[in-house]
């Protein structure tokens, strides 16, 4: 059996050529392993995904630049209608049995019913609104989307 040399093997610039199976590795120094949960949960506790010290959020909604503790950036992310969605998501999932369940019990006046389901309302989401957004930040941050794998 004779051993032929293998023959050139030419490079194609075509996108429809690259394999199927996935993106080749753009960094040859693999990244560190970032846990998601505890990071969702960090965030979740409007405090830094990183390292759970520096608060998170520099007014209600406004997510800071970087940790002040860790200098973490943060500025990467991308959290826009996502925590409005999961809030109004969560709350009514939560007050709407709980309103037909009031309303088909006791039978309550409907202004005491949508006074006190209004206010309800409003108090949960002010609750969740921000939790939900570091919630976000901080899976981005565990996912390394939006630019958080620059440099982190």
């Amino acid at each position: 059996m004779s051993h032929l040399p293998n023959p050139p093997q030419t490079v194609s610039t075509d996108p429809a050529d690259a394999p199927l199976d996935g993106a080749p590795a753009t960094s040859p120094v693999p990244e560190e392993e970032r846990e998601t949960w505890p990071a969702v949960w960090k965030g979740y506790r409007r405090r830094c995904p990183n390292c759970g010290a520096g608060p998170l959020m520099r007014s209600y909604l406004k997510v800071r630049d970087h940790c002040p503790v860790c200098r973490e950036e943060l500025h990467h992310h991308r959290a826009d209608d996502g925590p409005a969605y999961l809030t109004i998501l969560i709350v009514g999932h939560l007050l709407a049995p709980a309103l037909l369940f009031v309303f088909t019990t006791w039978r309550p006046e409907p202004l005491i019913l949508i006074t006190i389901f209004s206010v309800g309302c409003i108090g949960l989401s002010l609750y969740l609104l921000p939790r939900l957004k570091g919630a976000i930040v901080g899976f981005q941050w565990a996912r390394r989307m939006h630019g958080f794998s620059r440099g982190g």
